[in-house]
């Protein structure tokens, strides 16, 4: 079964400032590659997300949150979502290294 894959506001930022401070401190080669490579794989979750485990703060924030890890060390990435019937809500993506995520945030 295909998903629709919907990026919410704080994924979509997340992904701007991390593209942009690659671009600032590394190359637009790296930043256009790093963006890439996360597009792809927020697009891959429109197949089978069940797939992914359930985030360290599911059970805190009482949701059915999900986790999708993307990059090599020490360059991880936490993809945060939801599904919902048909739908992968995508609420954050947040460096592996980031404090867990808090019901403020959502």
């Amino acid at each position: 079964m295909t998903h629709t894959v919907v990026v919410h506001p704080p994924a979509e930022s997340a992904v701007l400032r991390n593209a942009n401070w690659l671009r600032r401190n590394y190359s637009s080669r790296s930043a256009d590659r790093w963006n890439d490579g996360i597009v792809a794989a927020l697009a891959g979750l429109a197949t089978n997300p069940d797939r992914c485990p359930e985030a360290d703060e599911a059970s805190d924030l009482g949701l059915a949150l999900r986790q999708l890890l993307h990059g090599r060390r020490p360059h991880v990435f936490r993809i945060l979502f939801t599904i919902d019937g048909n739908t992968v809500n995508i609420h954050h993506i947040r460096h592996a290294a980031q404090d867990r995520l808090t019901a403020d945030a959502l």
